[in-house]
């Protein structure tokens, strides 16, 4: 399976930079978030892949949901999909916006590629482990790795969201004595701990399942966890949230190796 999900990652960004190149259509949904045609090209050449792959398995996909698509996905493993994650990154031409896929089974992510097409890395996990790898111009994958988180030493260091930062988050920093902080877009943060780079990714601000669900199932095969304020794994397949809409996440922490 993962292969599959790779090669249509690939696929998919390779489709997204034509577009960064050329110049993208930018329109806005009604929440005011922006929306390209790289969105929805890349969207549309996943979903083609994972029908063909895996008739059997519900996609629930950031734009079809958006467009009011969302299949029945109780009781069933299913994937979470995020065509581009970054959208704001990919318009302002900061190369961190990625593709998103990731399959969840028990409410857990088990499986996830997270590729960054304008940076030429994937990162890719299943079954317990994590890789980086790169993808060179002929977008080939080629010097694949083995990644896990590293172990926390004296002095931390944080990510913070570069569009989405918050009060909270500059107010845990600072409770958790992190001065050393850098801002990341996309799902590449969760990337970077797995990766051993950083050690913890304090988000107290809007995400949605398809933003995390793929970096984290990274994180979590490199040894790392996500947690919830009550300190609980991180779920997903939420539907009708009291106090939110299908599919959000609350508040989180992601970190490296507790």
């Amino acid at each position: 399976m993962l292969e599959t999900l790779q090669k249509s990652a690939i696929t998919a960004g390779r489709a997204i930079l034509d577009i960064y190149n050329a110049g993208p259509e930018i329109t806005y949904k009604p929440d005011c978030s922006p929306v390209t045609d790289a969105d929805a090209t890349a969207e549309r050449l996943i979903l083609a892949d994972l029908a063909e792959a895996f008739p059997d398995i519900p996609v629930i996909a950031e734009e079809a949901v958006s467009a009011g698509h969302v299949p029945e996905i109780a009781g069933t493993s299913f994937f979470l999909v995020d065509p581009l994650d970054g959208t704001k990154e990919f318009i302002s031409r900061n190369d961190d916006f990625t593709v998103n896929i990731a399959l969840i089974t028990n409410g857990a992510p088990v499986a996830g590629v997270v590729y960054a097409p304008a940076l030429g890395i994937l990162y890719a996990a299943s079954q317990g482990k994590a890789v980086k790898a790169v993808i060179d111009d002929t977008f080939r994958l080629s010097d694949e790795t083995v990644i896990g988180c590293r172990s926390c030493g004296d002095r931390m260091v944080g990510l913070a969201s570069r569009w989405h930062n918050s009060a909270e988050t500059t107010a845990y920093l600072k409770e958790h004595g992190i001065s050393d902080y850098r801002t990341v877009g996309s799902s590449l943060k969760f990337c970077l701990l797995a990766e051993g780079i950083a050690d913890v990714y304090p988000r107290f601000s809007r995400t949605m399942e398809w933003d995390t669900a793929a970096g984290d199932a990274i994180l979590r095969a490199a040894g790392g966890e996500t947690l919830m304020m009550d300190g609980t794994p991180l779920t997903y397949g939420k539907r009708n949230q009291k106090d939110d809409s299908d599919f959000a996440n609350p508040w989180f922490v992601s970190r490296g190796k507790p």
